[in-house]
């Protein structure tokens, strides 16, 4: 399977953040990629950063949902687009899944929320996995991942091949910019992706924005724990690499014995 993950910019609106999902889908289909994952809460934007409030009404998001669904079925290709999403007047940090031919799959939401997100969006309470074109996959988005591996094993156990992990890390005003993908000098997610993939032996592949103070990379994570690919840090676009499925047994999350942790 060709997969395609995004790093677009901060988008400055509703409007700005369709413009570049449309652009970078392009371009992953172009490559030939069968689906293409966006960061974590990319449409409107990730709440707190000077986004209209309208551009969070129902009837905005909905709209760009089907905007979403016109984009994928004129390129073909399948999208893995994380919105904020009106749940009863309230926010969900959802991340949906549209197929190669427009159609909404569902979407899952996160599940544990940073204690500093708690006044941003109320918690999901369900875990789904998803499949396109013959190979299982799950999500976990941002933090749950990073600090709750559980929602990775979970996905593993269920026999999907790949997690994808949308995420916001990372800042255009301040911090440190990075120069060496996985060094130890550097913020702990890189690291924790690859824990991940190979305390699972499942592929992970992980989408944040292009941003200059970035706090990790867009990347491939291999089921032995090797980056198979990576962005460049800062660099808007995508980038796209072949992962074998066949290579993600799952064999250390099955073995994994849930009664003795569980009860």
């Amino acid at each position: 399977m060709k997969i395609a993950l995004a790093s677009p910019p901060f988008p400055t609106s509703l409007n700005d953040g369709l413009s570049w999902l449309e652009k970078l889908v392009k371009e992953a289909a172009d490559q030939q990629a069968e689906i293409v994952c966006f960061p974590e809460s990319y449409l409107p934007g990730y709440p707190g950063m000077g986004y209209e409030a309208d551009d969070r009404s129902p009837e905005r998001l909905q709209a760009a949902l089907d905007k979403v669904c016109s984009i994928a079925a004129a390129h073909s290709i399948a999208i893995i687009v994380p919105m904020d999403w009106d749940h009863g007047g309230e926010l969900l940090n959802v991340a949906f899944v549209v197929s190669s031919a427009g159609e909404v799959l569902g979407y899952q939401s996160k599940n544990q929320l940073d204690p500093t997100e708690d006044n941003l969006w109320i918690p999901g309470t369900e875990r789904r996995i998803f499949e396109v074109n013959g190979v299982k996959f799950g999500i976990t988005i941002c933090h749950e991942g990073f600090r709750y591996p559980e929602s990775v094993r979970w996905a593993a156990q269920q026999d999907a091949k790949i997690v994808f992990f949308p995420h916001f890390g990372g800042s255009d005003t301040e911090g440190v910019e990075l120069k060496e993908w996985g060094a130890k000098e550097n913020p702990y997610y890189e690291k924790a992706i690859m824990l991940r993939a190979m305390e699972n032996t499942i592929y992970v592949a992980s989408s944040n924005y292009a941003s200059r103070y970035s706090h990790a990379a867009s990347s491939v994570i291999a089921p032995d724990g090797t980056c198979i690919k990576h962005e460049v840090y800062g660099r808007v676009g995508v980038i796209v690499t072949d992962i074998d499925p066949t290579q993600a047994t799952g064999l250390l999350a099955k073995r994994f014995k849930n009664a003795l942790y569980y009860k």
